[in-house]
């Protein structure tokens, strides 16, 4: 079993300078094409379940998922909650062998998400995984607003919370389709001069492909969380599935013509990211 926490995978990415994809997964389909996208690549993955993930799979379920593919390749593979929102989820995520908890503290007070960021990474660390935490607020396209870090509050976070990954709020945002925008660098590096935590962009998939390879391998920046992309290359190669036989109705046959697009995609992600 090649199960690792994000730990395992962060500080070899932090003291040799790359990062690794945060892949958010849907299904079964996705998640053993981002296994093996992994494993052609030679690269680690992170393989998250977050709130669109788990509305349909259980927690329970999941964790079997993530931890048969781990089994099934030879690289590191992180089995990773994602936008964990109560103590109770966190706690049943680690129950169900995921390796990292990542709670979503980021819509409070300062101190009441250290606070609670500290309650589950003391769990998440007793239990000997991960714990990745959030500072200023990663806002949505067509949705809510960001709230950009603050380096004074991301220095305070990082010391007091003790996670092991800190996500921050530099000009990205969630389920952004286009690449017409990019990361504040000054604040970037005005954070990473106050901590030592390797740093998480959440809507990597709204980052340019040149800033967020330039960073990974230049920054502090350790972990891209890649989503919409991803969806996309899905979406786009099930059309094409579906477009090619009208007639067809075997969701085994369909999907088995989705993966192999879907595992060059996340392929790209992955070399993207990783060592040069």
């Amino acid at each position: 079993m090649t199960l690792a926490t994000l730990s395992d995978v962060l500080q070899p990415a932090l003291r040799d300078g790359y990062a690794v994809g945060g892949l958010v997964t849907l299904g079964w389909e996705d998640m053993r094409a981002y296994a093996r996208a992994a494993e052609a690549e030679g690269l680690p993955v992170i393989l998250q379940a977050g709130p669109s993930c788990r509305k349909h799979t259980p927690l329970p379920v999941l964790g079997k998922m993530f931890r048969t593919l781990a089994d099934s390749v030879s690289v590191p593979v992180v089995a990773h909650l994602d936008h964990g929102y109560t103590f109770d989820e966190c706690r049943e995520a680690l129950d169900s062998g995921f390796t990292s908890l990542m709670f979503d503290g980021s819509r409070l007070a300062l101190q009441e998400n250290i606070d609670q960021t500290a309650r589950i990474a003391e769990m998440a660390h007793a239990a000997g995984i991960s714990c990745e935490g959030e500072i200023g607020f990663v806002g949505y396209s067509d949705g809510e607003n960001s709230q950009g870090t603050d380096p004074e509050e991301a220095r305070v976070f990082a010391r007091d919370s003790g996670v092991d990954a800190m996500a921050i709020s530099v000009g990205n945002v969630h389920l952004q389709q286009n690449k017409e925008g990019g990361l504040d660098e000054a604040r970037i590096h005005a954070i990473e001069a106050v901590t030592d935590v390797p740093l998480v962009i959440h809507g990597g998939s709204g980052v340019p492909v040149e800033q967020r390879g330039r960073l990974a391998r230049g920054s502090a920046i350790c972990k891209f969380n890649i989503g919409t992309e991803l969806r996309m290359a899905f979406g786009t190669a099930l059309r094409a599935a579906l477009s090619h036989d009208p007639d067809r109705f075997d969701r085994v046959q369909i999907l088995s013509e989705v993966e192999a697009p879907l595992e060059t995609a996340a392929r790209r992600v992955l070399r993207g990211l990783g060592p040069e």
